[in-house]
């Protein structure tokens, strides 16, 4: 069943979370405004650059939380903006410029097609060009592992920020979603719930502006912290 009362189009909300993105927030919210009919919702994670400006500018939907939540909290802030307001469907993307935006239709037609209730878009599927430091590979290699071995998806790119989800899960992740690196994480959310999770190819890029704060140190630290919280939820009671 496609998302949505029947004979209505479904509502999608595409949600970035965004810290110190002053340089290329602006640019990627007029891009989806011109070449998608989505509504765009910016959560400024406590930027003290212009983020907020410049997203609002551009034509975005802006909320700005008080203080620095982290990524978690910033993109469960804006599950939390969907799932009050009614969004059948939420798309999440970077704010960074690093993901595609004429591959969101790709991310949301097995969840518009009813055939999945989260879809994530994999820079290693196909064709890529991609080009990763060497912590970031070897840290995505060792969670590929870990996810396909755990819950039995078929898993390439467990790092991904670029994905959609259903209604359903839109409801679970504004009560339950973790608040720090959550994209490995959710994967044995989805498994405890029986949630269809697949991939899709798409195209992902170096980041427009800024640099990356993953060094060797903040991999091993991710890597040893993300683990942790992922064997807790194999065995974490959810109310």
């Amino acid at each position: 069943m496609n998302p949505g009362m029947e004979g209505t189009p479904p509502r999608i909300l595409v949600v970035i979370p965004a810290y110190q993105e002053e340089r290329s927030i602006g640019g990627l919210v007029r891009s989806l405004r011109e070449r998608t009919p989505y509504d765009v919702l910016v959560v400024n994670d406590g930027s003290t650059d212009r983020t907020s400006e410049s997203a609002r500018e551009a034509g975005a939907t802006v909320l700005d939380l008080p203080c620095n939540l982290g990524i978690g909290g910033a993109v469960q802030t804006g599950f939390q903006y969907a799932r009050d307001r009614g969004y059948d469907t939420v798309v999440r993307i970077d704010g960074d410029g690093q993901h595609e935006v004429e591959d969101i239709p790709k991310v949301l037609e097995p969840i518009l097609a009813g055939r999945a209730d989260a879809v994530i878009g994999s820079r290693f599927l196909g064709e890529t060009e991609y080009r990763g430091s060497i912590p970031r590979i070897f840290g995505i290699r060792f969670f590929r592992l870990l996810v396909n071995v755990t819950t039995g998806y078929r898993v390439t790119d467990p790092t991904s920020g670029f994905f959609a989800i259903n209604r359903r899960l839109v409801e679970f992740y504004s009560d339950h979603y973790p608040s720090d690196y959550p994209e490995v994480d959710a994967y044995i959310l989805m498994h405890r719930l029986k949630a269809r999770a697949i991939e899709v190819p798409v195209r992902m890029y170096e980041r427009a502006e800024g640099k990356s704060s993953i060094t060797t140190f903040r991999a091993v630290y991710y890597m040893l912290k993300v683990t942790l919280s992922f064997l807790i939820n194999c065995i974490r009671r959810f109310g």
